[in-house]
Order: C-alpha cells, then structure tokens, then sequence
C-alpha cells in the first residue's frame, strides 16, 4: 500500500533508517518554519503553499534528495560531494547528515520558490 502520509512514508523504513529520515525531516521544517509537508510522485515533500520546495526518499544505503539545481557558489562547493546525478544529492546513512548545509540549501530553494515569476 502507497503511504498517503509522511508518517506513513517512514515508518515503512527499518528503525535506524526511520530515526534519520525523522532527523531529516526535522531540520527541513526547522530552515523553512511553516513549510507544509505531503507525499508526492510517492515521495515525502515539504512545500510553500501549492509549491513544493524538495522531495526526499529514503533508500537501502541513503537518503535522497530531488531536484536540487545547481547552487551559488560556497552552497554548490558543499553539496557537490554529495551529487550522484544532475538533479540529485544522496546522503549515506554511514556518514552523518550534514544538517546545516541541508538547512542552507532548503532556505535558498524556498527563498527561489516564493519568488514572483520574472
């Protein structure tokens, strides 16, 4: 059954790895204080109103997190480790969570997000 709550989402996961999706969950709402949070493409996603901000998904060995473009300079030199593909980061569960740099990456996705078109 697909979970149709992120609650649900990760408490389908094994409970090391349920302990660092909370963990990550956690500090996404913690950059961006009152992002909402809902399941999309199967995937937990913390949004800005009808605007998702980032998907995560937890795997067998990491968590992922989708799309993430590109960054400014510093961001982009601290997330490069971390890029397995064009749009995406993973984070193996045997290292520990860069958090702030996670944080400063939502901030700056939310910040692009609630901007007006141009």
């Amino acid at each position: 059954m697909k979970p149709a709550t992120v609650d649900e989402y990760i408490a389908g996961f094994p409970p090391d790895a349920q302990a660092r999706l909370q963990e990550l969950r956690a500090a996404l709402h913690a950059a961006v204080p009152g992002m909402g949070e809902g399941i999309r493409y199967d995937m937990p996603i913390v949004a800005l109103g009808d605007e998702y901000v980032i998907h995560f998904a937890g795997w067998k060995h990491h968590i992922g997190l989708y799309p993430v473009p590109v960054m400014e300079d510093e961001l982009e030199e601290g997330l490069a480790p971390y890029r397995s593909a064009k749009d995406t980061l993973k984070f193996p569960y045997s290292k520990p969570q860069p958090l702030e740099l996670i944080g400063q990456l939502v901030a700056a996705l939310a910040a692009e997000r609630s901007q007006p078109p141009t």
